[in-house]
């Protein structure tokens, strides 16, 4: 959304965003020498921290919004799917702009779902067409909008508070808390009882590591992330298989969760409902459910840690419960470090972006673009106090789970459970990091935060 000004205010923004680019620029350089004089090894070594670093990111899409808010490159980044080319967008407007012409900028993701789900694709995959409005339109009646406020977030704010309670003023976050709960979502909620918690954390991990980030297709990755594809599906099958022979012998009725549901619908003869449908519907929201929210929550805490006046502020808001105050801490901080900094499509046809203005570009058929949801949070022109911590920031601002037609399913899940999942730990007094690494996010050979230590005092 734009922010109303007249041409001299116009201006004014545009000389501000100007300076800021230049004293990013310097920012870079400062970071960039630091790294390459005080470092040892191989330069590639010294600097590859600063490619996940978020203060990092910052600077440089601030740079690029002033100086080259769209380009392309020959060059192919992301491997694992296929593309010609690779484009760049990062001021909001452009960003949103694509996201929101899903005919001319397309998903690509079918072709690893369907690896994952052994042939079938899931909508998030799918274009518009027939197909994909039946699949969103069943899974609309399988996990309703009533949903988190009515069955999760109770069930979430009860197992958040034993867990934080049983740590006794000691929690290894994203193992303890942030990988949990979601996991619990999944047994209890969406009628995936037969593994075990840590089960469906490692399989979850792999799949969405597999579908979403693995931009490099990596040969190691692969081998691991169909295995667990396997393990899922037979877990799946297994589970909609002994709830159909329960209910014909007459067994009792399970708790109202996603898959009973899926199965009622079934029974009525609702299109896509067979059990192949209704394992790989499942098999979509279980792998965003348990990775996204696990490193969410990390982020944010690891966010509000690194500022110490808006941590004593979120505690404040955390204890004192009044309706929204302590979620504006949470998703603030989540822009500031959010799940996916770049979201990506692929040019389904040549097509003109940003068209009348001078960063407008023509972007050709097959070119994969990279379409940066981080940046666009943080662009003065179309974003208020784009550059401050504002906890009362209008929920319009953020691009957290996508955008247009493409916006994550669970997204209203995600945004309902972050909060609740978090309170209990930011109701503890005199929240911190533990000394040394382990106080520090660790995330092992994967991309998520695997432990994050923290201690707090115990009530």
């Amino acid at each position: 959304m734009a922010l109303p000004c007249s041409p001299l205010q116009a201006l004014g923004l545009c000389l501000a965003q100007g300076l800021a680019a230049l004293w990013a620029l310097a920012t870079i350089a400062v970071q960039v020498l630091r790294r390459l004089f005080q470092g040892q090894g191989p330069v590639g070594q010294r600097l590859s921290p600063l490619v996940t670093d978020f203060g990092f990111q910052r600077q440089v899409w601030a740079v690029l919004r002033v100086g080259l808010p769209n380009f392309r490159v020959g060059r192919i980044l992301v491997r694992a799917y296929d593309n010609n080319g690779t484009a760049l967008v990062c001021r909001n407007r452009d960003v949103r702009e694509v996201l929101d012409r899903h005919q001319d900028f397309e998903v690509v993701y079918g072709p690893r779902m369907e690896e994952i789900t052994g042939g079938a694709n899931f909508f998030l995959g799918m274009q518009d067409g027939p197909t994909y409005s039946r699949d969103v339109t069943n899974m609309r009646q399988a996990i309703r909008r009533s949903d988190p406020q009515e069955l999760l977030v109770p069930l979430a704010t009860a197992w958040a508070e034993a867990i934080v309670r049983d740590g006794q003023g000691q929690i290894d976050l994203p193992r303890q808390l942030g990988a949990q709960i979601p996991a619990r979502i999944v047994q209890e909620y969406f009628g995936l009882r037969g593994p075990r918690r840590e089960e469906l954390i490692e399989w979850t991990t792999l799949l969405f590591w597999y579908l979403f980030v693995d931009l490099a297709a990596s040969p190691e990755l692969r081998p691991k992330a169909l295995a667990a594809a396997v393990q899922l599906q037979e877990a799946l099958d297994q589970e909609i298989s002994e709830r159909k022979i329960c209910l014909a012998r007459g067994g009792a009725k399970p708790a109202d969760d996603v898959l009973q549901r899926c199965l009622e619908m079934q029974a009525i003869g609702t299109p896509g409902m067979d059990d192949l449908g209704i394992r790989n519907y499942l098999i979509g929201f279980v792998i965003g459910a348990i990775p996204t929210l696990s490193a969410a929550a990390t982020q944010i805490v690891d966010e509000l840690l690194n500022r110490p006046e808006q941590l004593a502020q979120a505690q404040a808001a955390a204890r004192d419960g009044k309706p929204g105050e302590f979620e504006g801490y949470v998703f603030e901080a989540l822009r500031y470090q959010p799940l996916n900094p770049v979201l990506y499509r692929r040019a389904v046809r040549d097509s003109t972006i940003a068209r009348g203005t001078w960063r407008a570009m023509t972007i050709p058929a097959g070119t994969m673009v990279l379409a940066s949801n981080y940046s666009a949070m943080f662009d003065p022109m179309q974003v208020e106090h784009a550059d401050r911590f504002w906890p009362g920031r209008p929920w319009h601002d953020y691009i957290f789970w996508g955008y247009g037609m493409h916006t994550c399913a669970g997204a209203y899940i995600n945004s309902a459970l972050l909060p609740v999942m978090l309170r209990p730990l930011f109701c503890r007094p005199h929240l911190r990091r533990s000394p040394g690494a382990k106080g520090q996010i660790d995330r092992g050979t994967t991309p998520f935060p695997t432990h994050l230590a923290l201690c707090f005092d115990a009530e």
